[in-house]
């Protein structure tokens, strides 16, 4: 049978063709891939809208090819608009969330039952605490009676247990998609996107990279434009990351007309002034253009960077009143 290792935005990486017991898991495990048990089929995690990782994939049709296996690879690395990607995304984590708050009320109910048992278990005991009467008819039922309240006990509490992580892997997944939009959140993806776009930018252009200087020479590595098949990956990464940077860029202009996000900027705060950052308010010391440097110690040499994004309140110097936002 043929192994097909297919990439698609929609799908991922996924690998079909393979089957129980013909030694295709160690191989595929060994080049990064892994098994998804809801689809049945191996692929690469976290694969969905992203460019295709062809080391993983010519890795594993290499091992694959090499182990007598027919290999053949059909990678497609148009991607999908960010907007229908994010969508989806978003549609899988609401359906994942549904799934975990099943699962939740299930181990919910069964801890409950759990107990019930336990219940019943301690109540078979002999009333008052009663000791075990050795020697006695009774002695064997009532060691029996023990070992069962004893055990019931236990699984009331492993349950207990389950429901609880249960439960909190179902919280957890209902607030994921919110927090994925928080205003912190969407811009610090921005610079990220923004910074690997330019780093990305680099390797089209060329560029040089000082490794050490002396005093009479300055060591330098030089890196030629990219080219060939490694041009055009860097170039649809780039695509793909373009897309997204407009697309998270709209979505902080909406959060901040909405007044979920905070419009300060090196405009609106000056040195002297108060911000307030994660619960605490510092003085400004340096206005720059992406950050404000404050003063977290009265009594601190140093200072560090917030982010204006990060500020969730203002006080001009001079100001008696505080302001969040």
């Amino acid at each position: 049978m043929t192994i097909e290792i297919t990439h698609t935005a929609a799908e991922g990486t996924l690998v079909h063709g393979t089957a129980r017991g013909d030694g295709t898991n160690t191989i595929l495990k060994a080049a990064g891939f892994r098994w998804f048990r809801t689809l049945g089929v191996w692929g690469i995690a976290g694969s969905r809208d992203r460019q295709p990782n062809r080391y993983k994939i010519e890795r594993a049709a290499e091992s694959l090819r090499a182990a007598g296996h027919t290999v053949t690879v059909d990678v497609d690395d148009t991607h999908r608009p960010t907007a229908e990607a994010e969508a989806d995304r978003a549609h899988r984590q609401a359906q994942r969330a549904d799934a975990l708050a099943a699962k939740a009320d299930r181990k919910a109910a069964a801890a409950s039952a759990a107990w019930e048992s336990e219940q019943r278990a301690v109540e078979a005991l002999p009333p008052g605490g009663e000791p075990i009467k050795i020697g006695h008819h009774s002695e064997s039922r009532h060691r029996n009676a023990i070992t069962r309240a004893h055990d019931a006990t236990r699984r009331a509490i492993d349950a207990t247990d389950l429901a609880h992580q249960a439960q909190g892997r179902a919280q957890a997944a209902a607030t994921t998609t919110a927090h994925r939009y928080n205003p912190v959140t969407v811009k610090n993806r921005i610079e990220k996107l923004e910074a690997e776009q330019r780093g990305d930018q680099r390797i089209l252009d060329g560029y040089r990279r000082v490794v050490a200087r002396t005093a009479t020479y300055e060591y330098v590595d030089e890196f030629a434009p990219a080219s060939g098949s490694y041009r055009e990956q860097v170039i649809a990464r780039m695509a793909q990351r373009g897309d997204q940077i407009a697309y998270w860029k709209a979505v902080y202009a909406d959060l901040q007309a909405s007044g979920a996000a905070n419009p300060h900027s090196r405009d609106s705060i000056t040195k002297g002034d108060l911000i307030k950052y994660r619960g605490h308010w510092y003085p400004v010391v340096r206005v720059n253009s992406k950050t404000v440097s404050v003063r977290r110690h009265e009594l601190a040499s140093w200072t560090d960077r917030i982010g204006y994004h990060e500020i969730s309140g203002h006080r001009p110097a001079g100001d008696t009143t505080m302001t969040d936002g």
